[in-house]
């Protein structure tokens, strides 16, 4: 692949319209909304923060009423959804709505969150404490206690855990990170994208820059961005702290400190396009002009990256994007995280940019002098700092402990502003501007370029023109006006390629036997193994259940043991890895072993459940611990002497099993979603920034839609995206049954005995490339992915509904030029409940359905085989596809003995085959197909796939 890179291509770059920033909200502890934000931030001599982290967030009340949610469901939501549910209000309300509408069918709604969630935690605990009790049964029989005894502790401990855990058929809904966004978009009627997301301590900042990139690539036209942190478990804390990263007092700016504390927040920020909010008549607090990630790979465990020369470029790079030269930033948000060796190197790399300015010419701080570090909100946090800063054209004070200033070196252009001062104008009528910077402890770097608004004059803001030499168009407003509405007229629909892909789903660990499964007709669904479903303790078939699974079927995967061929990792690195993230590094290694050096920016987008099986296990773990005094007061072993209560808990430790500390330095990585992503990255050697993406069942698709969106923004030269989910594990086969989801049997779609679906294992991954740089290159093009359209029904959380399916499907035809009619095949989401295939049908009837068809829309759904892979399953659908036009035959499907009637497939007109058959193209044609995904909370996702012919662009 050549090397063009990012520096050379952008240096003729016309700069990007900038994106404006409309609204605000900030939930901290001791604040709510703007204006208290930006009193703490202008504080002279602010509270510590090791005094504010204390009091979290639990003191700041929601009324769940007021978004129109049932009790019911309300009992099973995680706290962050709540307080992300209030934010999202706060911030839609200081943008003046509902007063002032917004353009709700193309609003996307982006969150971001980082480790499991309070609800995740509880429920995991909940089904893993039938395991403990047993095991307090077994223990008090073994020191001497009758069985009967035996049993009623045991009874008496599940009732005393079930009180306080709670459980609902709602909490697998409840607990998801996707639901957040998806709540959001029903309570304010939202029908664009929405997704959450995860990248360590830059979570937000990849937040915005997808905001940023759909607002500027036309596939949205608002975008509420919200980010949350909290200390949802002891289990965060221990493990930064095990792996060197925390301390008690915050001193961002310490060469020799040893870390941050941990702080707690939630913010969010409403952006449009710069064009967009000045027409409208919107208060704009500053404007985006740039915001780029790059990544710092290095193998091995986790840690911030010291590299001075990258952080360097990736700012200058940044400001050369925005037009801006590097002495018209007068502040800078720093990372600052107390960390010696990153602090150093962020100085050194600042210093090095602001070479030759004036001695303390340069103003910077840290939040995370007076909130923490916010984690997955740390971008927010900054963000709003400085937008507030601007707005009110004020540098805002740094506080820090006497001792702890790095700044002591002569000359050096940075300084640290003691009090609140006023921003003075910028040179030559320039706009005042800041830059932002991000990092997290996976090795990526962010860098945002901010600027003022110097529209708004009924805010009392003069208007200064604007150098030419710096950013050559005439004022801000009118430049805005004038130009870029013409510029995002319409969506880049290039057509990106599949250059590579790879597949791991049940028995089949590859593509190839992936593929002849499906070619033999025969499904690879049956009985999990006991390892995965216990029987005694969760398998009880007939009626519905909090405790127990009423299926024990499943399409189970086996995880290797070892790590692929040629990586050097650590045993107990290894071992301390989620399956998920070792099974999509085999999957990975698949793709990635026979090619040569991927060169250039890359991105890794993994669709995935963000709370990981190993974190959940673990704070199980760590929870169960703490029980040990509960159950040696249970008083049904009242009868037993000290001797056999201290005996007792003796034997549940060793049954049991607690939190091994010797893994707790590695822990931490292997709770990351986004660690799935970063280890491929890093173990691979690939400048790729890694991002987890979760969007329910639609979770593949939707990480293939930010993907294609970074290359055909070209902040990528190549892009790896896809899915990975284990969810044959007893707390999802438990939780899904609990909610009537499962079937009694096999996955049927379509069939009109269907009556639920059945879990899968499975990861898939695809390279991709834009079609112009695989074509230069002479890559192998696999199939081409023309458009991908995307939505939220804004109506329930659990209901499919065919109206905001067809959305997503009419939305990526959008995109192509050509028709429903010109696609011959279309991998249905098919996920065989009789509910949901009904209304994909009627969806697919709205859109597919044409007098101008000339045969049958052939329709099939991978779940028939493997069963549903959750966040994996849009990558199952895609690579069945893209198989199947690889070997130019309609896949079939299994498990359908009779087509349900009531799908009226004649109206479109369909047919669902039972056999493999030819793949005969139409006249003049490539083989087209299409592939629908779709999540719970109304989460849509449709892509569409073209054949590549030689020749025939």
């Amino acid at each position: 692949m050549r090397s063009d890179s990012v520096l050379r291509r952008r240096e003729n770059t016309i700069p990007l319209e900038p994106v404006a920033i409309v609204g605000i909200a900030a939930l901290y502890p001791g604040v709510q909304g703007p204006e208290e934000y930006w009193h703490l931030m202008s504080e002279e001599f602010p509270v510590a923060a090791s005094s504010r982290t204390v009091r979290g967030l639990d003191d700041i009340e929601v009324d769940v009423a007021r978004f129109g949610i049932p009790p019911a469901q309300a009992r099973s939501m995680a706290r962050m959804q709540i307080l992300m549910l209030e934010a999202a209000r706060q911030c839609l309300a200081d943008a003046g709505h509902p007063g002032r509408p917004l353009p709700v069918e193309r609003t996307d709604v982006i969150a971001g969150t980082c480790f499991g969630l309070d609800r995740q935690h509880a429920n995991a605990l909940r089904i893993e404490a039938s395991r403990f009790a047993r095991e307090v049964e077994r223990a008090a029989v073994s020191v001497g206690g009758d069985r009967e005894q035996a049993g009623q502790a045991a009874e008496e401990l599940r009732m005393l855990l079930s009180r306080r855990l709670g459980g609902s058929p709602h909490d697998r809904v409840g607990e998801m990170a996707s639901t957040i966004p998806a709540r959001i978009a029903t309570a304010f009627k939202f029908h664009g994208r929405t997704l959450t997301m995860e990248s360590a301590d830059t979570t937000s900042y990849a937040g915005v820059a997808q905001a940023v990139q759909n607002l500027r690539g036309g596939v949205s036209d608002a975008a509420l961005v919200v980010a949350g942190q909290r200390r949802e478990s002891p289990l965060f804390a221990r493990a930064l702290d095990a792996k060197g990263l925390t301390t008690t007092v915050s001193r961002p700016f310490a060469t020799d400190g040893c870390g941050f504390e941990l702080g707690e927040g939630v913010g969010a920020l409403l952006l449009k396009r710069l064009s967009t909010a000045v027409s409208d008549g919107d208060r704009i607090y500053a404007t985006i002009l740039d915001c780029s990630l790059r990544h710092d790979p290095r193998p091995g465990a986790f840690h911030y990256s010291s590299s001075v020369g990258l952080r360097r470029s990736t700012a200058a790079d940044s400001l050369r994007a925005a037009a801006v030269l590097p002495e018209a930033i007068q502040y800078v948000e720093c990372v600052g995280s107390g960390v010696a060796q990153e602090v150093q190197a962020e100085l050194d790399a600042l210093a090095a940019l602001h070479e030759g300015a004036a001695a303390g010419s340069v103003a910077v701080g840290s939040v995370k002098d007076r909130l923490g570090h916010t984690f997955a909100n740390a971008g927010l946090a900054a963000i709003t700092k400085v937008a507030l800063a601007l707005h009110r054209r004020t540098i805002p004070p740094q506080w820090q402990p006497e001792g702890a200033s790095a700044f002591e070196r002569a000359g050096t252009p940075l300084r640290l502003p003691g009090t609140s001062e006023p921003w003075p104008p910028a040179l030559e009528g320039r706009p005042r501007r800041a830059a932002v910077h991000g990092a997290s402890f996976t090795g990526t770097f962010c860098h945002l370029v901010l600027e003022e608004h110097e529209g708004n004059e009924r805010h009392g803001h003069g208007r200064a023109p604007v150098a030419a030499a710096v950013r050559p168009s005439t004022s801000p407003v009118g430049r805005a006006v004038a130009g870029y509405a013409l510029q995002n007229a319409a969506p880049d629909t290039e057509p990106i390629a599949v250059v590579g892909l790879a597949g791991w789903f049940a028995d089949s660990p590859d593509a190839e036997s992936f593929w002849q499964a499906i070619r033999s007709g025969v499904g690879r669904i049956g009985p999990v193994p006991e390892a995965v479903l216990d029987r005694d303790l969760y398998y009880a078939p007939g009626a519905l259940s909090l405790t127990h699974s009423y299926t024990d079927q499943g399409g189970h995967t086996a995880v290797p043991d070892a790590p692929p061929r040629g990586l050097q990792i650590a045993p107990l690195r290894h071992a301390s890895m989620d399956a998920a993230q070792r099974l999509a590094l085999c999957v990975a290694a698949q793709l990635l072993d026979s090619r040569g050096t991927l060169s250039g920016s890359g991105l890794i987008a993994v669709g995935s459940n963000l709370g990981l099986t190993r974190e959940r296990r673990a704070n199980a773990a760590l929870s169960l611990q703490s029980l040990e005094d509960t159950v040696a007061h249970l008083t049904a072993l009242d009868g037993l002497t000290p001797f056999q209560r201290k005996s007792l808990v003796t034997s549940l430790r060793e049954h049991v099993g607690c939190l091994d500390e010797a893994m707790l330095a590695d822990l931490l990585d292997g709770c990351l979603a986004s660690g799935i992503g970063a280890l491929v990255a890093n173990e691979y050697g690939l400048a790729a920034v890694p991002v987890a993406v979760e969007a329910a069942c639609a979770s593949s698709l939707a990480a293939i839609d930010v993907a294609v969106g970074a290359l055909r923004s070209r902040t990528a030269d190549y892009a790896i995206a896809g899915g990975v989910e284990l969810a044959c594990n007893a707390r999802d086969m438990v939780l899904c049954s609990a909610l009537g989801l499962l079937s009694h049997s096999r996955n049927a779609p379509f069939d009109a005995g269907a009556d639920g679906f059945t879990p899968g294992d499975g990861c898939g991954l695809f390279l991709l490339r834009r079609y112009g740089d695989a074509r230069r290159d002479g890559d192998e093009i696999l199939g081409l992915l023309r458009g991908v359209g995307a939505s939220n029904d804004a109506k329930s959380l659990i209901a499919p509904d065919a109206e905001g399916q067809a959305r997503a499907m009419e939305r990526a035809f959008a995109q192509v030029d050509f028709t429903p009619s010109a696609v011959d095949y279309l991998e249905a989401h098919g996920t065989g409940t009789k509910v949901g295939d009904r209304v994909e049908i009627s969806a697919v009837a709205k859109v597919y359905g044409s007098a101008r068809r000339t045969r049958p829309l052939e329709i099939g759904s991978a779940k028939s085989f493997y069963g549903h892979t959750f966040a994996a399953a849009g990558s199952a659908g895609l690579l069945r596809t893209l198989l199947a036009i690889r070997e130019r035959t309609f896949p079939p499907n299994t498990n359908l003995t009779t087509l349900n009637p009531a799908l009226d497939l004649a109206a479109i007109p369909a047919t669902v085959s039972t056999e493999p058959s030819p793949w005969v193209p139409q006249p003049g044609q490539p083989r087209r197909a299409g592939v629908s995904s779709f999540g719970t909370g109304g989460i849509n996702y449709h892509v569409l796939v073209e054949e590549h012919m030689d020749g025939s662009r």
